[in-house]
């Protein structure tokens, strides 16, 4: 690593360049594109633990991608969301084939892999000419369960990566640390390192998190749901202070319904009240589906799975489209998930709770297939599609959150359009996520619209959404 840490957005893109490429040198170019999407996602993680994240943070991501691949152009406050949503690091899939090749072959290429994504990382980190201890942690809890991966399949040792904890210039304080309400979707994140003292957290308040779940759209049955879960536990709670017999209480739960209706928040919200009224004692969400869990050999999908169990104890295990899991062939490995999973249920099951969740008829399926699933999940929340008048609701809510104002006119067209989306919803129809994407795709509009102004355009027009930003005119309802 060079003195002089700051680097410009192309000297940053030689430099991945030239460590991709020594990589590709021994291992191939087959990875390339998930390598390029992983790096990426590593670049957030790693952000969460550094003091902020600036216009250099979005620079540097925009040169995070290989030649031949689609660069995406992030805004800073796309990118700050994304920083937040990022939680504890996971090993990518590919790595688990990666190392069980090397066994095979008596290679080193993975370990190789751990040196690039070292070096990578560190001059991420620096890329706002600091490197915290924060972020130290991070870059080596990375090196260490990428290389328990190696050492578990039996690969060769090889020369060491860099210590990232040589590098450390700052003990400034994290960018969760110093907002925690925009980082809430954080879990517990890396240990501090280099002599830092440990952040103690505070549990979520009970009063926030149920007031942050009444402002959800719509999802009434769901509310009843949950304030009837948490009634339960407090009196079950106060039966067993009395002395009081209290029946067996499964926490775990089974989220049913189409994707984009709210289940991820939902469940985000219920594992800071479970925390909060002292059933869990972190309360942090992780959030996986069957790439997290399974691997492509036999005995690595359950050291997988145990990993994101481990990160997930203290709160919520969130696993999204759990019925991929089951049905597979003779060769597949869910199964071995769901075994590990169980395990871990039963082991752990003061302090962990499960949540899975997916299409109605195919969780219903994924429960029966198993008398394991069946005796622990016995608690089913059902999520209806949002209505025409919801989805406005929550696209206004959208807008209002980034300072953009509809017209009379774009507002009719709106409500119109998703009126029209709701009734004639089929088996593609996205709730929620169809309308981000209607609202990202207005934003763009937007700015080609603005873009072509003889002269700049000032606050109110810049923050004024037109009947033709909304959707073009091919599209809207007559």
């Amino acid at each position: 690593m060079p003195s002089n840490w700051k680097r410009s957005p192309e000297e940053l893109h030689k430099t991945y360049i030239a460590n991709t490429e020594a990589f590709y040198k021994v291992a191939g170019r087959g990875l390339a594109g998930e390598l390029d999407q992983f790096i990426c996602d590593c670049a957030c993680q790693l952000w969460s633990r550094s003091g902020g994240v600036t216009q250099e943070y979005v620079d540097a991501i925009n040169q995070l991608y290989s030649k031949g691949s689609v660069m995406p152009r992030w805004l800073l406050w796309e990118l700050t969301g994304k920083v937040c949503e990022k939680r504890d690091f996971l090993p990518p899939l590919f790595f688990w084939t990666l190392a069980e090749n090397d066994r095979n072959h008596n290679t080193d290429y993975s370990r190789v892999f751990i040196r690039m994504v070292t070096n990578i990382l560190l001059y991420l980190a620096a890329v706002d000419d600091d490197v915290t201890f924060s972020e130290a942690a991070y870059i080596t809890d990375v090196g260490e369960k990428l290389g328990a991966i190696c050492d578990s399949s039996g690969v060769r040792q090889s020369k060491p990566a860099l210590n990232p904890a040589d590098y450390v210039t700052s003990s400034e304080p994290s960018f969760a640390d110093k907002h925690p309400a925009s980082a809430a979707s954080l879990s517990a994140g890396a240990p501090q390192g280099g002599g830092a003292a440990a952040q103690t957290e505070e549990k979520p308040d009970f009063d926030t998190l149920m007031a942050q779940l009444e402002e959800l759209v719509g999802l009434d049955d769901i509310k009843k749901d949950v304030k009837s879960l948490m009634n339960l536990i407090k009196v079950r709670a106060l039966r067993q202070e009395a002395g009081l017999p209290c029946p067996e209480l499964s926490l775990h739960l089974v989220f049913m319904g189409n994707p984009g209706t709210g289940k991820t928040t939902v469940a985000r919200i219920l594992a800071g009240l479970y925390a909060a009224i002292g059933v869990l004692s972190k309360g942090q969400l992780v959030e996986v589906d069957r790439s997290g869990l399974v691997a492509g050999f036999v005995g690595q999908t359950a050291l997988k799975t145990q990993e994101v169990i481990k990160s997930a104890l203290g709160g919520v295990l969130f696993i999204d489209e759990a019925y991929s899991l089951a049905g597979g062939a003779d060769n597949d490995f869910g199964q071995e998930a769901i075994d590990t999973i169980l395990k871990a249920m039963e082991d752990h099951r003061d302090d962990l709770v499960v949540i899975v969740a997916g299409y109605t008829e195919l969780m219903n399926g994924f429960i029966n297939s198993n008398p394991g699933l069946q005796s622990r999940f016995n608690k089913y929340f059902y999520f209806e599609d949002y209505n025409g008048g919801e989805l406005m609701a929550i696209f206004e809510m959208r807008c209002r959150k980034n300072s953009y104002v509809l017209t009379d006119e774009a507002r009719e067209a709106a409500a119109a359009y998703f009126d029209r989306l709701y009734e004639n919803r089929d088996s593609n129809f996205g709730n929620g996520r169809d309308v981000r994407n209607i609202f990202e795709d207005m934003v763009v509009r937007q700015a080609d619209r603005l873009s072509a102004l003889e002269t700049p355009p000032g606050k109110e027009a810049l923050m004024e959404i037109l009947k033709e930003d909304f959707l073009p005119e091919e599209d809207l309802p007559e």
